[in-house]
């Protein structure tokens, strides 16, 4: 772990002529002397935390709060007066009176509060002073509105300090956990190295964690988790690259383009914008005309047919990507963030149908229902309008997501779209399988593509429970009621878009145009809405699927006349077949 590479100077970093890691010549490197990165290997080397805070804000516009903020007599909690040399030589070395700057500042135009350690001073440790600018830094953002974004190099306790330096964890913990109930955003980055105290309190409770390339992340130094194994460490023990495959931070981005990334985070998360009933797109409901399910079935399946990522590239701007559950892994079978829509911010949440790693059934794991948990959850805290896009053959039934927890991180999700207190709005954009659709479709408005199906079963697996006969897959698909126009007819969604003609997969672009200005339409309607009013018509609305009113005795008595032609039909065929059988056998009521 390299642990030095800024600029010469009084911050305490030495600049290199040489890469430590592939021998490059840095002398003449613009990125390294912008970012001290090394422009062959991308080895982020550490730098000072008014370099950091230099790299990102907008210029002059840092304001340093607290920086006077002094322990009330340091020497008690250590007996050995090396400590208080210490302190004095790093303030020397750095021009830093603690291992923590905060502000105020701007980033990309959006106002916000930093919070930056400096590894340099007493390796970024969190002492009773650090704890007390951390916490002072989510009070006063709080009161201000601004978002908070720290920046997190420190390696393990300030042990000098003693217990008192490890209840700066419960103090900035509960700072942060207040700060929360705020809906005011928190985005951790975490550098080399990230661990120790810092990393296991506030620094794992934003609501973003992202980490640059290569960082040492995790409450262990490397040195104690070697000496608790047996065996060799694993590659990327540790790493943001290996917290990231499981599932506990949201991406890894270099330094070059970290300000880029903020700023449109800030943008996104910052004063929300409403659509009003003004902006409804003009335009009658065209209606379609009912299609033959099988015929529907395939246009669904269609290899080419627009997914949930190329909907969301196409209709929602700035749209930032969520990774991981933050419990045991990520599944790209969900993809999830926030995104613009007509200025609006929302999270969306989209399903991607198909298998996402080699040996898996295509289906939805547990990890994927936990990240969308989070994303409900974000909507709620931000108060963001909620758009889900329905595409799954349903959930993995393997073992390993049994075991994981699957039922439960289904019945959690379900529950979680059922009661969140923002406008919902889920589209069955392709092929609505079962309980792994179900749990993004509770919302309180449903809507389908016109050649998109829901489904409790496959019309492959209906066949074979059926008629224990997988050839009759057309007769399944008929009787599985899947279509759109069968889902709106038993109430089950409220409207269809309509698609280009053949199919989503011929006009991509006029599919994302339709989709967009449904879109529009029906979060306009509901914004209009008081949020107990919507929470109890979202109620009403699941609690009536299925209810024999007379919408739906009037669905059930047209399936049961067409049962009733389809019965009569078979009989007469098999009369003509053994015509010595009483005729009277084959009346019907």
């Amino acid at each position: 772990m390299v642990q030095n590479g800024g600029r010469n100077g009084d911050d305490g970093f030495e600049g290199r002529d040489i890469c430590l890691i592939d021998g490059a010549n840095l002398v003449d490197s613009e990125t390294y002397a912008r970012y001290r990165v090394c422009h062959l290997c991308g080895f982020h080397y550490s730098i000072s935390a008014r370099e950091r805070i230099d790299s990102l804000i907008d210029p002059d516009t840092f304001h340093e709060i607290n920086r006077s903020v002094t322990s009330t007599d340091p020497l008690s909690f250590s007996s050995r007066g090396s400590y208080k040399q210490r302190i004095f030589n790093d303030q020397k070395r750095t021009g830093l009176t603690e291992a923590v700057v905060t502000g105020t500042c701007d980033i990309g135009g959006c106002p916000a509060m930093l919070i930056v350690l400096d590894f340099g001073f007493m390796g970024g440790t969190m002492g009773c002073v650090v704890g007390e600018k951390v916490a002072l830094a989510f009070e006063h953002a709080g009161k201000k509105k601004l978002p908070v974004i720290a920046i997190i190099t420190s390696g393990g306790a300030r042990i000098q300090e003693g217990v008192l330096s490890l209840m700066q964890m419960a103090k900035t913990s509960m700072a942060t956990t207040q700060f929360g109930k705020k809906g005011l955003p928190f985005i951790a980055v975490l550098a080399n190295p990230a661990t120790g105290q810092t990393y296991a309190s506030f620094g794992s409770l934003a609501d973003i964690i992202v980490a640059e390339p290569g960082a040492i992340v995790g409450l262990s130094s490397l040195r104690a988790i070697k000496q608790s194994m047996e065996d060799n460490l694993p590659d990327n023990a540790n790493t943001s690259e290996a917290h990231l495959h499981n599932g506990l931070i949201d991406g890894v981005v270099k330094r070059s383009t970290l300000r880029t990334l903020l700023s449109v985070v800030l943008d996104n998360l910052g004063p929300q914008y409403q659509l009003t009933p003004s902006d409804r797109s003009a335009g009658r409901v065209i209606e379609p005309q009912q299609a033959e399910a099988w015929n529907t079935v395939q246009l669904a399946r269609h290899k080419s047919r627009p997914t949930s990522t190329d909907y969301i590239s196409r209709i929602f701007s700035n749209f930032v990507e969520l990774r991981g559950d933050r419990s045991h892994g990520d599944d790209s079978a969900i993809i999830c963030g926030f995104g613009q829509l007509a200025a609006q911010t929302l999270v969306v949440i989209g399903q991607r149908s198909g298998k996402t790693c080699e040996g898996d059934s295509g289906g939805i794991r547990p990890e994927g229902f936990r990240k969308a948990s989070r994303a409900v959850a974000l909507a709620q805290k931000f108060s963001l309008p909620l758009i889900t896009l329905i595409d799954t053959v349903g959930a993995d039934v393997s073992l390993r997501s049994e075991e994981h927890g699957l039922g439960d991180a289904l019945a959690c999700l379900m529950a979680d779209m059922g009661t969140v207190e923002t406008p919902s709005i889920s589209v069955v954009i392709g092929e609505g399988g079962s309980e792994g659709a179900l749990s993004l479709g509770v919302a309180d408005r449903v809507l389908m593509m016109e050649n998109a199906i829901y489904t409790v079963i496959s019309p492959e697996g209906a066949a074979e429970l059926m008629f224990q006969d997988d050839t009759r897959v057309e007769e399944a698909a008929d009787f599985l009621k899947l279509t759109a126009q069968d889902c709106r007819d038993y109430g089950i969604i409220d409207r269809i878009i309509q698609e280009p003609s053949g199919g989503a997969h011929e006009d991509p672009e006029e599919a994302s145009r339709q989709l967009r200005r449904v879109l529009l339409q029906e979060l306009a309607d509901l914004q209009e809405v008081s949020k107990r009013k919507m929470l109890r018509n979202r109620y009403k609305k699941f609690r009536e699927m299925g209810k024999y009113s007379s919408h739906f005795r009037t669905a059930v008595s047209r399936e049961a006349n067409a049962l009733k032609g389809y019965v009569g039909t078979r009989m007469r065929k098999l009369a003509r077949r053994q015509p010595d059988l009483p005729e009277d056998d084959f009346d019907l009521p």
